[in-house]
């Protein structure tokens, strides 16, 4: 059984904020974080004193982020600016409502890495990844892939679905990044970047802030928005396998699958019952990997399963509705979240899937998380 499972449904995202995605050089990150914390209050009419837990990723200094925002909380956590961290951070949440540590809890996301031109890979991780010539994460997801089309015969075409799919689902959000339609013959022909991966295989980075406000079920239905429950989370590391520059050879399948399975049990799904996904797509082989880890399809199969669309709005999974990393901003999986929020909701507006009632939330990283959000 979950070890979490007791906390099945006890938990509600009850306010999401994000700010506009882009290139703002002269906005701090704790500007943004501010930005798209007022937005979150604004979306579940909470006064601001009631929040008294904080939570911060990416965030420069969580001390100076209370300062700015005017919080004096109970509970406070800070985490590094890792992608995996949105799964955990709401986890960590969960567990500070449980107990009482606190009532309401903020969690900011900021992130500056485009206007400050910041790398992800070469020298900043040079002692990290250098002796093994995986100088960044495109590189390793490039290998893991390559490997992949070895063993099963996945082809380049098939991680163009993936791609062009999100974009699709990009065109209908009025906010994503980028909105301009591409084909598979477009993604054949982008530069290439790290064999085999091109242009059109790697996530946006951009400026941008993600708030998102958590607490109890009961105290939810005192707010403005109807609550979206966190009815299963599931998680599982891989430290020993991909200690060596987020490196798989196995695609973290079994990591994948572990924290599927619990998610699912503690929510009482399937991935059958599944409306929409939202899968970590730093890399669009990363979205293979989960599909399969999570039993979407066979192992080995996900590049069959994504052909002809089956990833837009109207094939048989809507995956990354906002356009995901690919094609709406690389938020490292907290907008993915805020968007499963949305969907549930039914906010989403030309994006919208119908009759949205259960959004799966994955990342399959060497700390996998899933979350399983319901109507409440």
């Amino acid at each position: 059984m979950n070890p979490m499972q007791d906390l099945s449904n006890r938990v509600a995202v009850v306010g999401v904020g994000n700010t506009r995605y882009g290139d703002f050089p002269d906005v701090s990150d704790y500007a943004l974080g501010a930005q798209a914390f007022k937005l979150a209050l604004d979306d579940c009419g909470l006064e601001k004193n009631a929040v008294d837990g904080l939570l911060t990723c990416r965030v420069p200094f969580y001390a100076h982020m209370g300062e700015i925002l005017g919080l004096n909380p109970r509970w406070t956590m800070t985490l590094p600016g890792h992608g995996r961290m949105s799964g955990m951070a709401i986890t960590e949440a969960m567990l500070a409502l449980e107990t009482g540590a606190a009532n309401y809890v903020a969690l900011i996301y900021t992130n500056i890495g485009r206007s400050r031109r910041m790398n992800y890979g070469g020298d900043e991780f040079a002692t990290f990844w250098d002796p093994w010539g995986l100088t960044s994460p495109g590189a390793s997801h490039g290998l893991m892939f390559r490997m992949h089309m070895e063993r099963y015969g996945t082809t380049t075409r098939q991680l163009g679905e993936v791609s062009v799919a999100f974009r699709n689902n990009a065109i209908l959000n009025p906010d994503a990044v980028m909105r301009k339609p591409i084909t598979l013959d477009d993604h054949s022909a982008a530069r290439r970047i790290v064999g085999p991966l091109g242009l059109l295989d790697y996530c946006l980075v951009n400026d941008g802030a993600v708030c998102m406000i958590l607490t109890t079920r009961d105290r939810a239905a005192d707010l403005s928005k109807p609550p979206v429950l966190i009815s299963g989370v599931g998680a599982r590391d891989a430290f020993e396998r991909s200690a060596i520059g987020n490196f798989d050879q196995e695609f973290w399948y079994d990591e994948v699958r572990e924290a599927g399975t619990n998610a699912y049990q503690m929510a009482g799904v399937t991935h059958d019952d599944i409306d929409a996904l939202m899968c970590y797509d730093n890399f669009t082989p990363t979205v293979l990997f989960s599909l399969e880890g999570l039993g979407f399809c066979e192992r080995g199969e996900a590049g069959v399963f994504v052909e002809n669309g089956a990833l837009g709005l109207n094939g048989r999974l809507p995956t990354n509705t906002d356009g995901g990393h690919l094609s709406n901003s690389y938020m490292q999986g907290w907008a993915l979240n805020v968007e499963a929020v949305r969907q549930l909701r039914g906010e989403c507006g030309a994006r919208q899937v119908a009759d949205c009632e259960v959004v799966q939330y994955v990342a399959a990283t060497p700390c996998t998380r899933s979350i399983i959000y319901t109507k409440g």
